[in-house]
């Protein structure tokens, strides 16, 4: 049976996310914007309050949060600054390979580095030359004994400038394209890597964003995520679980915008009555909850999935590439109800917009997503209804009386003809009787 109450836990959880999100995120949002830089001491706040790295299964120490619990956080941080929940959230988005992986030795390590000293780990397949086809890196890991000698740039790294370590997908071989993809969990300490300069951006500023160059890094086998042959699923797992917080970093800038916009409406006047009297702006309001509202649950539910152990592949992609764009269209709807004001700096909606505006490109375009979901239709999806062809054919007066004689279907135009034969050519489309099938 359905249910969609959040338990108590989750509601207390939502509870000090949202009171985190307003007295730690809030303040600082618009000065750290406005400098382009990363608040690393916001993102220590948030590993002391429980909503960093909280996804670390509880058998190896960890809080063991699901993927329902991180949404719930990650909505209501991204409500008061997406791109101090991009900060934040990049670390689980960094470890889930590891998690994801059989390497249980590595993973002993490292969460135990991780829940100890608060070590943030980032997440690398993207390159300058390539983000959504993940079969076309470039960066090269060439075998080399007991380990792998990575070479090559990694781009677009969400806090590349501030992780201890990183999940870099490589490849053996770029001509062999998914069969040659690795993973390896890199120590940033090593020699050979190079950090470049902050990405400038049009939004999420209060995110770090770099590429990361590795000349010839040795990498100890010890530390492989994903075998080669193998790494390019581990990534797609990776994504399948980690589109919905996508989801959720647009729900909650959504519900913000959509808040503000209902707060101006209720308060600014224009001939005579306040805005929110204009059916006009009731019905922009009313639509922009809708999806709010809508987003929200195809966000759960691509989380809930994940967390029952089903694959979450569709749903997520779903849940991603809706609530991305629903979230815009009402970022967009909110501005026009602000109007002018809307768009200056000193009213929060045109952060917003800025900050909102990568998520229907990162982790998967929007594109992707509908790739991913025509596919799953026209190959794996199992219709309730039977084929056109085959529809049944109700003939007489009596409709549930039982039916004699045969009948054949234009499998063309979709004439029905009656008799023991089909005719010779359908008297609508013409073609011969080949086209025709028995019905029932």
């Amino acid at each position: 049976m359905l249910n969609f109450h959040l338990t108590d836990a989750q509601l207390a959880l939502r509870e000090r996310a949202r009171r985190f999100a307003m007295d730690h995120v809030l303040p600082v949002a618009w000065y750290y914007d406005e400098q382009d830089e990363m608040p690393v001491k916001v993102l220590e706040k948030a590993l002391d309050a429980g909503f960093m790295n909280a996804d670390i299964p509880s058998s190896y120490g960890g809080r063991g949060y699901g993927l329902v619990d991180a949404a719930i956080v990650t909505e209501e941080l991204a409500a008061a600054c997406p791109g101090i929940a991009t900060s934040i959230f990049d670390s689980s988005l960094g470890l889930e390979p590891l998690i994801l992986s059989d390497n249980e030795a590595l993973k002993k390590k490292i969460f135990a580095q991780v829940l100890v000293e608060g070590s943030r780990v980032s997440f690398a397949t993207s390159e300058p030359t390539m983000g959504s086809d993940v079969s076309a890196i470039k960066c090269r890991a060439t075998d080399a004994g007991d380990h792998y000698l990575l070479t090559g740039t990694k781009y677009w790294i969400t806090n590349g400038g501030a992780c201890d370590f990183m999940s870099v997908f490589a490849t053996v071989d770029p001509k062999a394209g998914h069969e040659g993809i690795c993973a390896l969990l890199v120590d940033m300490r090593c020699k050979g890597i190079t950090v470049g300069k902050p990405i400038p951006k049009m939004g999420q500023r209060c995110s770090n964003t770099v590429g990361v160059r590795f000349e010839e890094v040795k990498v100890p086998k010890t530390n492989v995520l994903a075998e080669p042959g193998k790494g390019f699923v581990l990534a797609m797992k990776t994504f399948s679980r980690t589109r919905p917080m996508i989801g959720a970093f647009a729900v909650g800038a959504a519900r913000s915008a959509m808040e503000f916009a209902l707060d101006y409406a209720k308060k600014r006047r224009a001939f005579g009555s306040p805005l929110s009297g204009f059916q006009a702006v009731q019905f922009k309001l009313a639509e922009m909850y809708q999806k709010v509202e809508t987003a929200r649950l195809l966000t759960w539910k691509a989380a809930w999935k994940a967390d029952e152990g089903k694959d979450p592949t569709i749903a997520a992609s779903i849940a991603k590439f809706y609530a991305t764009e629903a979230a815009w269209e009402v970022v967009d709807e909110a501005m026009q109800i602000l109007g002018g004001y809307g768009y200056t700096k000193m009213f929060p909606v045109e952060k917003f917009m800025r900050d909102i505006r990568l998520l229907r490109i990162y982790e998967g375009t929007s594109e992707i997503q509908r790739l991913i979901v025509s596919g799953w239709l026209l190959s794996g999806y199992k219709p309730a209804m039977p084929s056109m062809e085959e529809l049944p054919v109700r003939r007489d007066s009596d409709p549930m009386g039982d039916q004699g004689g045969k009948a054949f279907r234009c499998r063309v135009c979709g004439y029905v003809h009656e008799g023991d034969e089909p005719p010779e050519a359908c008297p609508y489309c013409f073609f011969p009787a080949s086209a025709f099938k028995e019905c029932t």
